[in-house]
């Protein structure tokens, strides 16, 4: 796992020096050609529209996320992104990072937010989309954090290899839709389905992405949250906490592990020294005790676990506060846009 983007030191975004879509060049509007939704409707793909959504829901994903998810090497989604960004639904940003070059970092371009709206039956400011919006996601304190996030899911989401268990993630909700559906009680950096070969249910878990600037007895403070969830919705996902180090974890686990017994909450932990594939042998439970174990091994470990409350659509949904898919909707052909 990355270590991650560097926090600044005063002010937002002080550290980090970001190379948004205004220096990073576009075709002139003379050479253009498709500038609005209607013109490039035949030019999007299934695939290319599901990518807007996915920045919507999710607001910052990098090349290599994308990748993972969507196209079968990196040239091909590096490719398509351009054009992408050349039509403006995406737009993107490099930081500064203390160390090395950071990848390119996609957001939701002004296309992007128009093909939403329109998709929606709504206006653009219902999206939420400004001029500013690169920017704010570019400089924002919290941008190391939710690229660390979103790293962590779309390892899962990815699905496996031969070479490690398999499985992937089904569902995938942001920190913002967890917020929206359950934020008077819990408020967690995601909410996931992960699902291996087998038949049986999804393992559900709400995810904990802990980069060690909170003080511990903060972390310990969100447990009574998770209990409170259980009790009141009568659903069970388990709480997946990931640390930056080895001694940030023991360090939470000592602190954690009194009120994690007495509440009988499904809690496993994991490091960033371990995860290069989160669903593998990394995650230690605090209770019951166990030896790490993988994501499989997890859901016989707590075999009572069920999905959160409140994951149905409703009448109050719109399609700006459905989930979105984890992976693109079909299959493109491999000689055609990427």
């Amino acid at each position: 796992m990355p270590a991650g983007l560097p926090r600044p030191s005063e002010g937002p975004g002080s550290r980090y020096t970001a190379r948004t879509a205004t220096s990073r060049p576009r075709p002139s509007p003379a050479h253009r050609g498709h500038r609005t939704i209607a013109a490039l409707s035949h030019r999007l793909t299934p695939r290319d529209i599901w990518l807007a959504w996915m920045l919507f829901e999710h607001r910052v994903l990098t090349t290599r996320h994308i990748q993972r998810l969507a196209f079968s090497s990196l040239r091909r989604a590096q490719r398509r992104l351009r054009q992408l960004h050349d039509a403006e639904l995406v737009d993107s940003f490099r930081p500064l990072i203390l160390r090395g070059s950071a990848p390119e970092h996609y957001t939701l371009g002004s296309a992007g937010a128009d093909l939403l709206a329109a998709q929606a039956g709504c206006e653009r400011k219902d999206v939420g989309w400004r001029p500013t919006h690169v920017s704010r996601i570019a400089y924002s304190p919290s941008l190391g954090h939710d690229v660390g996030v979103n790293d962590f899911v779309t390892r899962l989401a990815a699905g496996s290899s031969s070479s490690r268990p398999t499985g992937q993630a089904t569902l995938w909700l942001s920190e913002r839709s967890c917020a929206r559906r359950w934020g008077d009680i819990i408020r967690p950096d995601a909410y996931v389905h992960w699902q291996d070969d087998s038949p049986a249910y999804p393992f559900p878990f709400f995810f904990e992405f802990d980069t060690g600037s909170q003080p511990l007895a903060r972390v310990e403070a969100k447990l009574a949250g998770y209990h409170a969830f259980a009790s009141t919705t009568a659903t069970r996902p388990a709480v997946l906490m990931h640390t930056r180090t080895a001694s940030r974890e023991q360090a939470l686990r000592h602190r954690l592990g009194n009120s994690a017994r007495h509440l009988n909450l499904p809690i496993a932990t994991t490091t960033a020294d371990l995860t290069t594939n989160p669903s593998g042998p990394w995650w230690l439970p605090i209770h019951p005790p166990s030896r790490r174990l993988t994501l499989t091994e997890l859901a016989a470990h707590w075999p009572h676990l069920s999905p959160a409350f409140g994951l149905d659509p409703t009448d109050a949904d719109t399609p700006l506060t459905l989930p979105v898919p984890p992976q693109p909707p079909v299959a493109e052909p491999p000689d055609h846009h990427g």
